[in-house]
């Protein structure tokens, strides 16, 4: 005999914001580090700092910024699979990769009592981007005042005039 769970919204919203709130710190935590680390690598650039270098600083910047992503995203899914929510790790995992993102296609579906984390792990990702988009905006700010300040000092030059 089959015995059917009946859905616990209240649980479903405790938990789904417990695992927000482990998220969210993470995510303010890995935040912190790579702005602390691109900082640190920021007040070694000179006006002779070559491209290539400014390439990879920003580079590695993104590359820290989505595995600090991937990792969030384990947050949620290996729950979901150690407790047999979704059955694969890998559906478990693509399951959180549509939520997270809001891509929401829906071929891996939670079960109706735990249906409530979705939009939970989609509020989840909607905070996280929206705070890296903000540090990457002000990464880029930094680029385009050094890219600008090079530029007036190149013009400068050429032109035999004060900067």
């Amino acid at each position: 005999m089959e015995v059917i769970s009946t859905p616990k919204p209240v649980l479903e919203i405790f938990v789904g914001t417990l695992f927000l709130i482990v998220v969210i710190f993470v995510h303010g935590a890995g935040i912190r580090i790579v702005s602390r680390r691109f900082n640190e690598s920021w007040m070694h650039v000179t006006s002779r700092t070559p491209h290539w270098r400014l390439n990879l600083m920003l580079a590695a910047t993104i590359a820290s910024l989505a595995i600090l992503h991937f990792a969030e995203t384990l947050i949620w899914a290996v729950p979901l699979y150690e407790r047999a929510i979704i059955p694969s790790m890998r559906d478990s995992y693509y399951y959180v990769l549509e939520s997270y993102t809001t891509l929401g296609e829906g071929s891996v579906t939670l079960p109706d009592r735990w249906r409530l984390l979705g939009p939970i792990i989609a509020m989840s990702g909607l905070f996280t981007f929206g705070w890296t988009g903000s540090v990457l905006v002000s990464i880029m700010t930094d680029f385009s005042k050094f890219d600008l300040s090079r530029a007036r000092r190149e013009h400068a030059e050429e032109h035999g005039s004060e900067p």
